[in-house]
């Protein structure tokens, strides 16, 4: 069976304006995203990572540093075919307790579960278990490092998973209890900006690998491409960059992503254990009036695109490959 994961998905407001020009006034986000959904599709379970929350419904929005996005973009997302994202972030609280439990809300209104982030106790100690039409459970764990300094609600020390080794553990270990033959640890942490993983990052996904009950370590937060590695036998995936976003200091690389997949095969024991891995670099086009962005995989944009437009797909490929195979590890392929 296979999962797939990809980049950070952060709304800034030039992709409002962009489905705004894609809906002819209302928005629309799904031409965005239209180039994935073959790709996420095809997999066993798709994961997503939302970052920010969601406004209410007609707004206000606001972007960085405190963002509030258009609720229009969930129903974009079920299009696609995302079955569960990730929304422990450092955005989590940017809209406070409320909108936590309101981005909770939209996801779950359109077909998508969420995982990180908790509208009550009872919710944050249930874990998250997809069922494949296979009849394989798996569980989705996600936390952040932190939120941007804003404390947990003193009354909803459950509402956001924060990254420690001990907890997480423990969620893995419920999950696992609660019939998941595959458990996904998803982190939000690294550096911004850096490809290489930071020390927070690598020591996490080692004591996390060490345990029988996680099996996939993913990752996002830097808002570049973090190489690909396996850890006690196990993939660990630091970060797929940014999947749909429209900044960062540290351009083109920000404009650079990749999606993967990872196949897993059941042991005679029942287990399950994964040695091969695929990856896609995705590149986001830049917004300009009357142009609205797009997410592209690479490989599938090459055969239309113009002498100009592979220039840039081919240039940020080749970034992408270099630091995702940067470590060197077996049975990851570009595809």
């Amino acid at each position: 069976m296979t999962i797939n994961f990809s980049g950070d998905l952060l709304w800034h407001d030039t992709l409002w304006e962009s489905a705004r020009v894609d809906g002819g006034g209302s928005m629309d986000f799904a031409p965005q995203l239209a180039a994935l959904e073959e790709r996420v599709g095809a997999a066993d379970v798709a994961i997503c990572h939302s970052e920010v929350p969601f406004a209410e419904a007609g707004g206000p929005y606001s972007d960085y540093p405190m963002f509030k996005a258009p609720q229009e973009i969930a129903p974009a997302l079920a299009g696609v075919g995302w079955d569960v994202c990730t929304t422990a972030s450092n955005h989590s609280l940017d809209a406070g307790l409320a909108g936590l439990a309101r981005n909770i809300e939209v996801h779950r209104a359109n077909g998508i579960l969420t995982a990180g982030t908790y509208a009550s106790a009872e919710d944050r100690n249930t874990p998250v278990v997809l069922t494949t039409a296979d009849g394989v459970g798996v569980a989705v764990v996600s936390s952040t490092y932190g939120t941007n300094g804003i404390p947990l609600p003193e009354d909803a020390p459950w509402s956001v998973s924060l990254m420690d080794v001990e907890d997480t553990l423990a969620q893995a270990a419920r999950a696992r209890s609660a019939g998941a033959d595959i458990v996904v640890v998803h982190m939000h942490a690294g550096t911004e900006y850096e490809s290489t993983p930071s020390q927070q990052q690598v020591a996490f996904a080692t004591a996390l690998t060490a345990s029988e009950d996680v099996d996939l370590v993913i990752g996002q937060h830097a808002h570049v491409v973090q190489p690909v590695t396996r850890m006690n036998g196990k993939w660990v995936a630091y970060g797929a960059g940014n999947l749909m976003a429209q900044s960062g200091p540290a351009q083109p690389w920000t404009y650079d992503g990749y999606l993967a997949t990872f196949t897993f095969s059941e042991r005679a024991d029942g287990t399950f254990t994964s040695t091969s891995g695929e990856f896609a670099p995705t590149m986001i086009t830049k917004y300009r009036p009357g142009s609205p962005a797009r997410v592209l995989v690479v490989s599938d944009a090459l055969a239309a695109a113009n002498a100009q437009d592979a220039k840039l797909l081919r240039e940020s490929a080749a970034r992408t490959r270099a630091i995702v195979l940067s470590a060197g590890v077996e049975g990851l392929v570009e595809r």
